[in-house]
């Protein structure tokens, strides 16, 4: 069997984590890989995300979200799981991940294969109306997002042509203003209630109980490994809080600074697409094949 490849911070990494129950909470790193841009990656470019009490306040703020995600639904939907998403649904079927406590909308891990997965903010795969609470696949709202706007739908090819449109973070694309005019948002087909992606917004809550599942399985944990995430938000970064008061260890494979590098036992500085199959290899073949 091949030696595999490591250096010092994948050795230590690999020190941490052998024998003992990881935990993953994941951040945008793991999708930026499958082209989903973030929003505080070296790259990411300043812009203001959506807040929850403007959408649902004004039609006007209804409206610019939904133009610019109707233009970037169709790539954002096609992004496929890398080797990062790749890497850790082994590591869960090879009983070294617990699960995972993803901060991403995308959907990625499920279907990289890993199977217990708590999507803290949601998915984008779905839409919810305010009023009634009816839940229908973001598809079937695209396809009638286009057809409220053909004319619309029609101007953003061509400007998408002309580079004009640019993918942006959770299936946002940045938008001339021109194509925010006119542009309509259908109601809900049952009550004609706000319709809303069944995510968390910035300024609103993550659900009660989906906090109790992350919570329930950040239990099992004996190593937390944060992967892809700088923990700016606070939704991910109260884990970080509790594996300090519970004494447990915290690893961090990230590009870039993050707000637990002075407290993780471990940080590898890296992309993620690199560093986890080298780890999930490291973990499931004989120590002295590793040398």
């Amino acid at each position: 069997m091949p030696a595999v490849s490591t250096g010092p911070d994948l050795e230590s990494l690999l020190d941490l984590v052998r024998g003992r129950r990881i935990v993953v909470l994941a951040g945008a790193g793991c999708s930026t890989e499958s082209g989903i841009p973030d929003y505080r990656g070296p790259d990411a470019r300043p812009r203001a995300p959506v807040q929850f009490q403007d959408f649902m306040r004004t039609e006007a703020a209804r409206v610019r979200y939904w133009a610019r995600s109707a233009a970037g639904w169709a790539r954002f939907s096609a992004a496929q799981p890398n080797d990062a998403h790749a890497a850790l649904a082994r590591m869960e079927e090879g009983g070294a991940v617990r699960g995972i406590i993803t901060q991403n909308v995308d959907g990625l891990h499920g279907a990289a294969g890993s199977r217990n997965v708590v999507e803290l903010h949601g998915s984008l795969s779905s839409v919810r109306c305010m009023a009634c609470g009816a839940v229908g696949p973001r598809d079937d709202f695209q396809r009638r997002l286009l057809a409220a706007n053909r004319e619309w739908a029609g101007e953003m090819a061509v400007r998408a042509e002309s580079g004009e449109v640019r993918s942006a973070p959770d299936g946002d694309a940045d938008l001339p203003a021109a194509l925010l005019e006119a542009f309509r948002v259908p109601a809900c087909e049952r009550c004609g209630g706000v319709i809303k992606p069944d995510v968390v917004f910035f300024g609103e809550n993550v659900p009660a109980e989906r906090v109790e599942q992350a919570w329930n399985l950040f239990g099992e944990a004996e190593v937390l490994l944060v992967a892809g995430s700088s923990l700016t938000v606070y939704s991910g970064r109260r884990f970080i809080y509790r594996a300090q008061q519970d004494g447990v260890p915290i690893a961090i494979v990230n590009i870039g600074p993050t707000r637990a590098d002075e407290v993780a036992a471990v940080k590898v500085e890296g992309r993620l697409g690199d560093v986890l199959p080298r780890l999930a290899d490291a973990l499931f073949i004989p120590a002295n094949c590793a040398e």
